[in-house]
């Protein structure tokens, strides 16, 4: 029993099985295969006509909505009544047929705001009469004091009053690196603790916090994004009158009702519906070559229409991770290669990212193993110290180096503010209070970017880089990848209100991203696509298309794809239209009757079929 609700439910399945009952029973009529008491068609227009016609009525009755299905409906009526039941089965295996195909493109994207309500903390440890609590994050009150742990998720925004830690705080702005977070600093809900224990005072609580806000924010932005009709459904008014007073007049001149019957037949837009779903389908199947995944399947006629096109910059317009790009040392007596292998010893009991990066690039330039590091400690927001051959060495940033006093000379001052100013991170190594250089770590712009931009450019798109990161790292990724225009320090509200701007000043924008802070700002963008690998499911889910490959190379080609597509679709239009007009005349004549007139009008549904399929080896 469960199997068959199951099939009841799943309205695709039921549709394909009564067009394969419906294409034998056409098969059965038009041969005269097996002796019926009733002609075979009846049973393709019970299963595929009757839906078009009840669909067409409740449009009319209840929304006045004239639609392709309406004019459908009248030539299948009046076919029945002349006893034209062939022709009038074929049209409406046709029509069903074409419904199928558009349904089949338009994927339902989920939200993803489900995930979203996921990553919302549940619980908190709220400190009351200096004994720790646990309550539900939802009855958390303003000015409440929490204690977060390592690894935990922070349950509200608030204020840091006491203990420091890093904090990953990607889910809101998408920076690669853990933010370092001292007494007076903001905290938001849904970012992680990654190292020490801290106390908060609860600013922000329940429907207030920052990540209900962008809950909130993926919703509205998913509802105010609207649908492009389809072109049949669009034009079906005026077809529906152009063809209701041909016939008429028809009929009035020459008294044959056959003939305006026959008119009704080949007007009916079985060409027409088919003109865009199988060019997107194709134009689906070529992208899905190209490792990229149309999830709506609308979005290649949006994307088409595109005039500006926006980055996230981790991630997307770069890999996401700290990567070591440059090696400097003080000393002469210590070569850049012992410097790192110092560097990577004392941070191989890290767990920090930095350090994580640093060990992996040490194992990419060197064969030569770790040194034995006693006395380790992690200096939270700082950096790392340990014994190496009984020297103390530390490794971290300029404020570790303060707290043991040791001081840079001018000449390495600037040195290192060449990078800093850059974006960069760098990371200092002393060795018995001795500083001995330093090691620059930078989230690396993908080796394709820049040609990427440049491609973009060529199409008459423009492009602009929106992001959470700090300003100079935004500058510098813009100058490099050759992107002008761009927006650092931003939160998803802020991501989203550049996008609303700019597409309330006719500018339509596709949006590109990969983590949870983008979910809005891909939701409002007229087409959002999201990094299906190394993206966050939220993203994912909330785009239009997802980048399965994660190479961002590709977006030129989809961006001529959608163009071709479109293009392909008024091909499609004109040459179905065309031979739609040609028929009418020769129905209008006599030429033609309600069996042949299907047939013929059906020669409009093959070749738009077989201009659509050329899309499939289409390359830009």
């Amino acid at each position: 029993m469960s199997k068959i609700s199951e099939f009841i439910k799943d309205e695709e399945k039921r549709t394909m099985i009564m067009l394969i009952i419906s294409a034998l029973s056409l098969i059965i009529s038009f041969f005269n295969l097996i002796d019926l008491p009733f002609d075979a068609a009846y049973i393709a227009i019970v299963l595929c006509g009757l839906p078009i016609i009840k669909e067409a009525i409740i449009g009319l009755v209840t929304e006045f909505d004239i639609k392709a299905d309406v004019l459908v409906s009248m030539a299948l009526i009046a076919s029945v009544i002349i006893g034209e039941i062939f022709a009038a089965g074929e049209v409406a295996f046709i029509m069903t047929l074409g419904a199928l195909l558009e349904e089949h493109t338009v994927a339902k994207a989920k939200s993803g705001i489900e995930k979203l309500v996921n990553l919302t903390p549940t619980i908190a440890r709220v400190i009351v009469d200096g004994k720790e609590k646990m309550i539900k994050a939802k009855d958390v009150l303003v000015d409440d004091i929490i204690k977060v742990l390592p690894g935990e998720t922070v349950p509200v925004d608030g204020i840091l009053i006491e203990g420091e830690t890093s904090i990953d705080q990607s889910v809101m702005t998408g920076e690669s690196m853990p933010v370092d977070k001292n007494v007076g600093d903001e905290v938001f809900s849904g970012t992680v603790n990654q190292f020490g224990a801290f106390s908060m005072k609860a600013s922000k609580v329940g429907e207030d916090s920052s990540l209900q806000r962008m809950i909130r924010l993926v919703k509205s932005a998913d509802a105010g994004k609207a649908k492009i009709v389809g072109m049949a459904d669009r034009w079906a008014t005026w077809i529906v009158v152009i063809a209701l007073i041909s016939a008429g007049g028809t009929w009035f001149v020459t008294g044959e009702i056959l003939r305006s019957v026959t008119i009704l037949v080949v007007f009916c837009p079985c060409a027409l519906v088919l003109a865009t779903p199988t060019a997107i389908m194709a134009g689906i199947g070529n992208a899905t070559k190209h490792g990229i995944l149309i999830r709506e399947g609308d979005a290649l006629e949006r994307l088409s229409k595109v005039k500006k096109i926006t980055f996230d910059k981790t991630g997307t317009l770069t890999y996401g991770k700290p990567k070591v790009t440059k090696v400097c040392t003080f000393d002469k007596s210590v070569s850049e290669e012992e410097l790192l292998n110092l560097m990577a010893s004392v941070e191989s009991s890290s767990e920090h990212p930095l350090g994580k990066a640093i060990i992996e690039y040490y194992k990419t330039v060197s064969k030569e193993g770790f040194k034995k590091v006693t006395d380790f400690k992690m200096i939270i927001g700082k950096g790392v110290s340990g014994k190496i051959d009984n020297n103390k060495i530390i490794a971290g940033n300029k404020k570790l180096l303060e707290e043991y006093q040791l001081n840079l000379s001018n000449v390495q001052e600037n040195l290192a503010s060449d990078f800093i100013e850059k974006g960069c991170t760098v990371v200092y190594i002393a060795q018995d209070d001795h500083v001995k250089g330093f090691v620059v770590l930078e989230d690396v712009l993908r080796e394709d970017a820049q040609n990427t931009i440049q491609k973009i450019n060529k199409l008459n798109i423009e492009s602009a880089l929106i992001t959470g990161d700090n300003k100079k790292t935004a500058e510098n990724i813009g100058t490099l990848s050759g992107i002008e225009k761009v927006y650092s320090e931003c939160l998803p509200e802020d991501k989203l209100a550049i996008i609303e701007e700019f597409q309330k000043n006719g500018q339509l924008v596709s949006m590109v991203g990969d983590g949870v802070n983008d979910a809005p700002a891909l939701k409002k963008a007229f087409v959002g696509i999201a990094m299906g690998g190394i993206g966050s499911d939220i993203a994912v889910d909330a785009a239009d298309i997802a980048l399965v490959s994660d190479d961002i190379k590709c977006i030129p080609h989809l961006l001529e794809l959608s163009k071709r597509t479109m293009k392909t679709i008024n091909i499609n239009l004109a040459l179905s239209m065309a031979l739609n007009f040609i028929a009418i005349i020769l129905a209008m004549t006599g030429i033609l009757n309600p069996i042949v007139g299907a047939l013929v009008h059906n020669v409009g549904s093959v070749v738009v079929i077989v201009h659509s399929a050329l899309l499939l080896k289409w390359r830009s």
